[in-house]
């Protein structure tokens, strides 16, 4: 007799279907850009150009690794310049 595995993942679903999703930030790519991730069913989604929360595909996956990177380098860049701008 073989034990289904699907019963574990029914629950979490039913409760999203009832109740609705319950989503956390689980990174935060810029200061308006966030990936979020549902504590029950672990659904991802992320915000997309519009400030919308749109599925986290593989594309957009992509696309925060890029602008993250891109933001980091930013704003290490604006650090340095004023830490090195004499004070007046």
């Amino acid at each position: 007799m073989r034990k289904s595995t699907n019963k574990p993942a029914l629950i979490p679903k039913m409760y999203c279907n009832l109740f609705g999703h319950d989503y956390q930030v689980t990174k935060k790519v810029t200061y308006h850009v966030k990936e979020y991730t549902c504590c029950h069913c672990k659904k991802q989604l992320t915000t997309n150009s519009n400030g919308h929360l749109i599925e986290l595909t593989p594309k957009f996956k992509e696309i925060n690794a890029i602008l993250e990177r891109i933001y980091a380098s930013r704003t290490e860049r604006t650090k340095r310049k004023i830490m090195s701008s004499p004070a007046y």
